[in-house]
């Protein structure tokens, strides 16, 4: 269990070392090509340092890797691992902190995302007007100015669900997430004839759990799964507290979130009747 930056420098320094193999390069000779000592290569393959987005595409050149979707991944994990790089959201860097940089830094790289939400509707499916209430109702007393950028941030995130490839999403709703009146019944109408529009895409997958099943396995809260392409060993599981979060990476947590997710959407209802309960609470709302 390590904050997402310290993760994502770890796993960039194996994946580069991974790389620097198939080039048939000892640390020695990857460290000469680049004009470097052969302790920064070690420190960097270690996750001991971080490394500069240029530093990784020098090592990527050096190794010989073309593939634009890996690398374009890789020079973006340096710029999470020292919390947040150069994205869009590095303009918010006064607004949003480093642990939220770093899960938007992520979020963009992404492959597929699953998520387990107990209580508010997952933030890449937010109205502007439900993302706004739920700014205002969990940081109580933040200046106008500072919530209007909050829900830009918010909102701009929602892009990765139109870019070309779409990111793959999968979210596991409780009933409770349909039922609370965030904002009031106005803006929670509208929240949920939008959750219908994102459902009908084919890369958007809602799912319900009803309050009918009882018990569940995700009660103990709510969880997000990154996967990314290319590049299975670099998943990992994000959990948010009231003031952090925490991220997971050892394979035998990412294969017991990922069973409990699967779990949970066997037993919940299938996207169509997903999409009709949540179409008939919101006509009721």
């Amino acid at each position: 269990m390590r904050h997402g930056p310290a993760v994502r420098r770890r796993k960039l320094g194996e994946e580069l070392r991974r790389l620097r193999l198939d080039a048939g390069l000892t640390s020695g000779e990857a460290a000469g090509l680049v004009g470097w000592h052969q302790s920064k290569v070690s420190r960097i393959e270690t996750g001991a340092s971080g490394v500069a987005t240029a530093d990784v595409t020098r090592l990527l050149d050096a190794y010989g890797v073309a593939e634009p979707r890996l690398r374009a991944l890789l020079e973006a994990l340096a710029g999470a691992a020292d919390g947040g790089g150069s994205g869009w959201w590095h303009a918010y860097r006064g607004v949003i902190p480093p642990q939220y940089r770093d899960f938007i830094s992520l979020e963009s790289q992404a492959r597929t995302v699953r998520t387990l939400e107990t209580s508010v509707v997952p933030g890449l499916l937010q109205t502007p007007e439900y993302a706004r209430a739920v700014t205002q109702s969990a940081l109580d007393g933040l200046p106008t100015t500072t919530v209007d950028s909050l829900v830009e941030v918010r909102l701009t995130r929602q892009e990765v669900l139109r870019a070309d490839p779409p990111l793959e999403f999968s979210a596991v709703l409780d009933e409770a997430v349909l039922r609370r009146q965030v904002g009031g019944p106005g803006v929670m109408r509208a929240q949920l004839r939008k959750l219908v529009e994102w459902g009908a895409l084919p890369h958007v997958r809602l799912q319900v759990l009803p309050f009918t099943m009882g018990g569940y396995i995700g009660l103990s809260g709510p969880f997000v799964i990154f996967s990314f392409p290319n590049i299975s060993d670099l998943d990992v599981v994000v959990l948010d507290h009231l003031t952090s979060s925490l991220y997971l990476e050892r394979n035998d947590d990412l294969d017991a979130y990922s069973a409990a997710f699967r779990a949970m959407q066997e037993h919940a209802l299938s996207t169509d009747d997903s999409l009709e309960l949540i179409a008939g609470i919101s006509d009721g709302a």
